[in-house]
């Protein structure tokens, strides 16, 4: 990673601060399939990172079903995601010393996530950690979501960080895309089944947990 100095930290959600990639595809597969959609986990690798109403119209694209409805499925996939949170919801490895390290870095925090309002307030209540957060910006409203960078850049503005001295952390493809559409640095946390594939490459820098973010950053802030 180049020596840039940071000024603010920006963690996405879903598979990097709360381990619910599992349970999103499948929720995703469940609905899908009694949809006629015939997906697997496997494939739904593929819409990681994706706000959910483009989720389902990726799918829909694909395997058009009668009756279509976007918001209704979107809806029954976030219940299933919601309901894994509040029963079985716990922070990936290093979530809390992250949080910690950045505060005492006085780095500004940030969540820059593709899931909607709900979601977030049941992470942010199920892990007890929304006072780290200076700003959370979603994409459940904008016109586009990752791989489109522009929930990362309101979230920097909303930080009032310039977006070239922000670290963003993701773990999905898509959000890395996003990320580096930002100008931003990045760090890439993928699931380990997935870790050894090339395209991780486009990130700055590549780490196996959040444990382990506290070398990056001691190269690239000054305090």
């Amino acid at each position: 990673m180049s020596l840039t100095t940071i000024e603010a930290v920006i963690f996405d959600m879903d598979g990097v601060i709360i381990d619910t990639e599992p349970a999103w595809q499948k929720a995703e597969v469940e609905v899908l399939n009694q949809l006629g959609v015939p997906i697997t986990m496997k494939d739904a690798e593929v819409t990681t990172g994706l706000r959910i109403d483009l989720l389902v119209a990726y799918w829909y694209q694909r395997y058009p079903w009668d009756n279509y409805d976007n918001r209704a499925v979107a809806q029954q996939i976030i219940d299933k995601v919601v309901t894994f949170i509040e029963t079985e919801g716990a922070p990936m490895r290093g979530v809390i010393d992250a949080l910690k390290l950045c505060q005492q870095k006085q780095l500004k925090i940030g969540l820059a996530t593709s899931s909607s309002t709900d979601l977030i307030d049941s992470v942010m209540a199920k892990l007890g950690i929304r006072s780290y957060f200076e700003a959370i910006a979603s994409a459940e409203n904008l016109q586009y979501g990752k791989p489109h960078p522009e929930v990362y850049l309101n979230c920097a503005n909303a930080l009032k960080v310039n977006p070239a001295h922000c670290l963003a952390i993701e773990d999905s493809f898509n959000g890395l895309i996003a990320a580096r559409a930002a100008t931003m640095q990045t760090v890439a946390i993928p699931a380990p089944e997935l870790a050894e594939q090339s395209r991780w490459v486009i990130a700055h820098q590549q780490l196996e947990h959040l444990g382990q973010l506290a070398d990056v950053l001691n190269a690239t802030t000054r305090i």
